[in-house]
């Protein structure tokens, strides 16, 4: 796994410690990744979609084996539920 997305991936390893759930705003993932995150990831739920053909955002916390429970693209926070 490459890119900025490893960090969140690191982040959620750390947080499986702690809980079985993970609630993140937006803008706290982006200075866990250090960087913005896409229009898309603000516009569409899909982008945050965990499946066989995820993206490499999703890669990242899939093999972390987190899932995303929740996306509220209105309020701007995602929840991870840990699988």
């Amino acid at each position: 796994m490459a890119g900025k997305y490893t960090r969140l991936a690191h982040y959620l390893h750390d947080a499986a410690s702690s809980g079985s759930e993970v609630t993140l705003r937006f803008e706290q993932i982006e200075r866990i990744v250090q960087g913005k995150l896409p229009p898309s990831a603000y516009q569409s739920g899909p982008w945050w979609g965990d499946s066989a053909h995820a993206q490499i955002e999703a890669i990242a916390w899939m093999d972390e084996c987190w899932m995303i429970g929740t996306v509220d693209l209105k309020e701007k926070w995602v929840k991870f539920v840990r699988q």
